[in-house]
């Protein structure tokens, strides 16, 4: 039988961690829209999840949900296989999921900082091995991308939510170790978004005002963040380095402490 000279390329496929909302819900929808294939990970959020799938069903055919707790490393080491078994490859991970836990050094327990360590540091390097040693298997030119989702933080710190910071701290440094560790197979690159979201710990006003700081007079939207990983996937001469999508907002200091914290924090 002759070879067709115009082979259908293989539609590529993105685990997305703590996708079923949130940021992580927005970059699987736009990478659906893109034409990719999207596993959603979630950890308690079923309906979200379940959403989140029938989304991008309609945007690129085939997503599925996959349940695990990223701070279970037996959980973490499943994850991909899972993956793989439902779609036969997986090119491309993305680590949005994220513990988010408010506390400072008057608070800080070691058990916070493990908590925070192993579901926002741990988790990403397991998997980001674990889609390398996948790739090994998918030929001599097989290629892949991680995109890790970190903070500008990282680049104007302030004494609040500590553990969550030093664990961040932790995978921004994974992020250059994995690019040396894993070229030429895998590209590695950190997204690092400002105050894009808001949460039960600011309001609306606050949210807002606190956005209006940054030399842009604003931060970043989903939409922006989303962008960033879609660029990071595609462009092939990104690895070992971080963009920030902020709005400039880590060239000026913000207090952005919850609002029931006492100024002597």
């Amino acid at each position: 039988m002759p070879t067709d000279p115009n082979p259908t390329p293989r539609q590529p496929t993105v685990l997305i961690t703590g996708a079923a909302k949130r940021l992580g819900r927005e970059i699987a929808l736009l990478l659906a829209k893109e034409g990719w294939r999207v596993a959603v990970h979630y950890r308690d959020s079923v309906e979200d999840a379940v959403k989140t799938v029938a989304d991008c069903k309609r945007l690129a055919g085939a997503s599925a949900a996959f349940r695990a707790n990223l701070a279970n490393e037996t959980a973490v080491r499943k994850l991909l296989p899972t993956v793989i078994e439902e779609f036969g490859h997986v090119d491309a991970l993305v680590n949005s999921a994220s513990t988010f836990e408010h506390d400072t050094s008057a608070t800080f327990t070691f058990a916070a900082l493990e908590k925070h360590v192993r579901s926002n540091a741990g988790a990403a390097i397991l998997l980001s091995r674990a889609l390398f040693e996948h790739l090994q298997t998918q030929g001599a030119d097989s290629r892949g991308t991680i995109v890790n989702l970190l903070d500008q933080k990282l680049w104007n710190q302030n004494p609040d939510f500590m553990s969550y910071t030093l664990s961040k701290a932790a995978l921004e440094a994974a992020n250059t170790m994995l690019a040396i560790e894993l070229a030429p197979r895998m590209r590695v690159v950190g997204v690092a978004p400002g105050l894009t979201l808001s949460s039960h710990m600011l309001s609306p006003e606050k949210f807002d005002a606190v956005n209006k700081l940054s030399p842009l007079g604003h931060a970043s939207t989903a939409t922006d963040v989303a962008a960033t990983v879609a660029f990071a996937l595609n462009n092939k001469s990104i690895t070992g380095t971080t963009i920030l999508v902020d709005g400039g907002q880590h060239l000026v200091t913000t207090d952005v402490r919850p609002q029931n914290e006492t100024s002597q924090q």
